[in-house]
């Protein structure tokens, strides 16, 4: 497969527009089968709803991933808070729809969506937590600068629980401790 140029990726915003590519990433089998199937249509619109809130207000900063030289949406990625061992974090995740899987564009969205997370200047660290037997994703975070913290129970969606990986990328490495 070919790889894309990190020019040929963006980020926008998610919009009303954008059900389709959600209901691809959501709503089939293959794509949700490490995160316990896939949602129903009617979570997949309220999931939307949230998507398209202002991250001023929802504090939820989620993406799509455009492929520039056809304007086109294959994917999804962001970043939110959560409260992690005792303290505030991001938590970041993505979705590339499978006819551009294996292509670099993974990689080339979470160096965008970092970025935007360092520029929030609000949490030193970002976490991630593929299910351990999510080989591609468990790669990608490595590939990506995240470390590797330890296995963990991990509740997603909602009311299902998976035994994850607990990645971590530290936004400001050259800061000391406090």
């Amino acid at each position: 497969m070919k790889s894309i140029d990190q020019n040929d990726i963006s980020l926008r915003r998610w919009s009303k527009n954008d059900l389709p590519l959600l209901e691809g990433l959501l709503g089939d089998p293959a794509m949700t089968k490490h995160i316990g199937g896939p949602e129903t249509p009617e979570k997949i619109r309220a999931r939307l709803e949230r998507y398209c809130v202002d991250s001023s207000i929802s504090k939820i900063h989620m993406f799509v991933i455009v492929l520039q030289a056809k304007q086109l949406g294959i994917g999804s990625i962001g970043f939110w808070e959560r409260q992690w061992k005792n303290q505030t974090v991001w938590e970041s995740g993505w979705r590339i729809l499978p006819a551009y899987q294996g292509r670099g564009i993974a990689s080339k969205a979470i160096a965008l969506v970092m970025e935007r997370a360092r520029a929030e200047q609000k949490h030193r660290y970002v976490h991630a937590f593929p299910s351990v037997e999510n080989d591609s994703s468990n790669a990608l975070c490595k590939k990506t600068g995240f470390v590797l913290l330890e296995e963990v129970d991990f509740e997603y969606p909602p009311g299902h629980a998976m035994r994850s990986n607990d990645w971590q990328l530290d936004l400001f490495p050259h800061m000391s401790e406090d």
